[in-house]
């Protein structure tokens, strides 16, 4: 180990050496020099694999079955093409996925969350959105002899609204509370499971249920919509809705849109629809928002029932800041480099140029300017001795008596100290030997001059 250590101690000092002799410099300067190279060049080399982004995204979705949980395994498809693995986490719903976005200890990068969900005073300066992705619309199923046309004519009813924590029971809360139906009054309001709540309706045992895409399976929304036995509530006063809740859209099922043959439904359906947003934590990695913004505009961006081709994604601002990176890609689509490169390569060739082209731009003309500001530095020490002699000259002027020759003669020797212990590399020697010279000339004439009586 001492052997191995002496080892290096001798290249060390041999690198300083020879830095000093071809730079012209103090060993001291040589030593400064090298190790401010060699810290640039490893925080240079740290922050190079610091910044790459990460090979793998967590998300969090929704149960199996579920559009979030469809659309996330989508996503997962299409990042796997640019050799980044997509981690699906289940869960509730969206107020699950939010909570857990705003836990730092929780290990997740995004999420599918419903808007309309963040309670007044939440903080959410750590979350930024991505961008909207679709619309959520909410489906209320029910049973009745003839079609209810206001949410207030469930008022008594037993209802089931959705487990807690999923965003279903968020919404149908609040919807139910402005028509005067609250918890703990003579409406029954069931946290149930949505398969419970579907077969609970078939049975009888329940009036009406709530269900949306971030809890209930599609097939499960699909299997009541197409029973004879139960009814899809029209929401009559969407486009009133949607003037008291900022965060809900009118959207409609057109007559016959879920199946021509039976036209079903036999009359357009009006819906009231929060927004699903992309929300991510805002350390995501600039080049994974654009991974995601492009897995979110290839799933999304075409014409549904909804919505119209090229609607989703969307940088509509609701509950979060749109996130810088992802306004950039809404304005110009990615960077040059991700755009025409595989995703990797892109990543290196940008990480290169962020990081070493400017550090190069700056550390060699920095490097270059070491031994121009020390050959400075030299000159300055030089001319600050030919000054002294000169001031002394000056004083040699006119009448000189026995104490001002004794005094002028001390002004000499420090001069000549000062030289003596000045150190400087060899192309200097030639302004050495001529101000040691200027020195013996100013000591001859002051011994020429005749002793002031």
């Amino acid at each position: 180990m001492n052997n191995k250590t002496n080892f290096i101690s001798k290249k060390f000092v041999e690198i300083q050496q020879s830095v000093a002799a071809i730079f012209e410099i103090e060993p001291l300067t040589a030593l400064s020099s090298i190790i401010f190279t060699s810290v640039v060049i490893i925080a240079g080399l740290f922050w190079f694999f610091h910044s790459a982004p990460p090979s793998t995204i967590i998300i969090t979705s929704g149960d199996d079955g579920t559009a979030f949980r469809k659309n996330a395994e989508k996503y997962a498809k299409i990042l796997a093409r640019n050799g980044v693995t997509l981690k699906i986490l289940p869960s509730e719903g969206s107020l699950e996925n939010l909570r857990r976005l705003g836990d730092p200890a929780f290990k997740v990068d995004v999420a599918f969350v419903q808007t309309g969900l963040v309670p007044k005073g939440q903080k959410t300066d750590k979350l930024v959105s991505l961008g909207s992705i679709s619309y959520a619309p909410l489906y209320v199923f029910y049973r009745s002899e003839k079609p209810i046309e206001l949410l207030s004519q469930f008022a008594g009813k037993k209802i089931a609204i959705g487990e807690k924590g999923t965003g279903t029971q968020v919404l149908a809360l609040a919807l139910l509370e402005r028509n005067g139906i609250k918890p703990g009054g003579p409406t029954e309001l069931l946290g149930l499971d949505d398969d419970e709540a579907k077969l609970d309706l078939f049975d009888g045992k329940i009036d009406a249920v709530f269900m949306m895409s971030d809890s209930a399976s599609v097939e499960t929304m699909r299997e009541l919509i197409l029973s004879p036995n139960v009814w899809l509530y029209d929401f009559t006063q969407a486009d009133a809705y949607t003037r008291r809740f900022s965060y809900l859209h009118k959207t409609v099922i057109p007559r016959g849109g879920l199946d021509f043959e039976k036209d079903i439904p036999d009359h357009d359906v009006n819906l009231v629809s929060p927004t699903v947003e992309l929300i991510a934590r805002t350390d995501l990695h600039p080049a994974l928002s654009d991974l995601l913004l492009d897995a979110a505009t290839e799933v999304h961006s075409r014409a549904g029932l909804f919505q119209k081709r090229g609607e989703f994604p969307a940088p509509h601002e609701q509950d979060f800041r749109i996130s810088a990176d992802a306004s950039r890609y809404y304005k110009s689509g990615k960077s040059f480099l991700y755009r025409y490169l595989p995703f990797w390569i892109a990543s290196l060739l940008n990480r290169i140029l962020v990081v070493f082209v400017p550090m190069i731009l700056v550390f060699v003309p920095g490097i270059r300017s070491i031994p121009v500001l020390y050959q400075w530095l030299i000159r300055l020490r030089i001319y600050r001795l030919y000054n002294a002699l000169a001031i002394l000259e000056k004083d040699m002027l006119g009448p000189v008596s026995a104490e001002k020759m004794e005094d002028l003669l001390r002004q000499v020797e420090p001069i000549e100290n000062a030289l003596k212990k000045m150190n400087v590399p060899p192309s200097f020697a030639e302004k050495l030997s001529g101000l040691r010279d200027h020195i013996d000339a100013v000591r001859s004439q002051l011994a020429s001059i005749p002793n002031a009586k």
